[in-house]
């Protein structure tokens, strides 16, 4: 992912409520993200030829989008999906005081 891209959010899914902690913690602690946000929902997708209705956790985590590939390795690392979903979104605008924090919670290692 380009550095220059700056702050974004990525989703992930789990499919449970401690799969998604667990990673949320691993990310805040590393300081691969500022924060990530928890919500319970419901998806609707097909997976190796089948129709499939889940409750799942969906993980927005907040950070700096040069850290994606490190972040990315990470939640594979840890999530037990065989085919997990990453998704990185750039914010195009932002609050400059919540940006600033983001900066600040985040650590790109050399």
């Amino acid at each position: 992912m380009d550095s220059s891209v700056g702050y974004g959010v990525v989703l992930v899914t789990t499919a449970s409520i401690e799969e998604a902690e667990a990673i949320a913690n691993a990310l805040v602690e590393a300081q691969l993200a500022a924060c990530v946000s928890l919500l319970p929902i419901h998806s609707i997708y097909i997976w190796q030829g089948k129709l499939h209705k889940e409750q799942e956790w969906q993980l927005l985590i907040k950070t700096d989008l040069a850290l994606f590939p490190t972040l990315e390795a990470k939640i594979r690392e840890l999530h037990s999906y065989e085919v997990s979903e990453i998704i990185a979104l750039p914010i195009v605008a932002g609050s400059q005081p919540y940006l600033e924090w983001i900066a600040e919670q985040v650590k790109i290692k050399d």
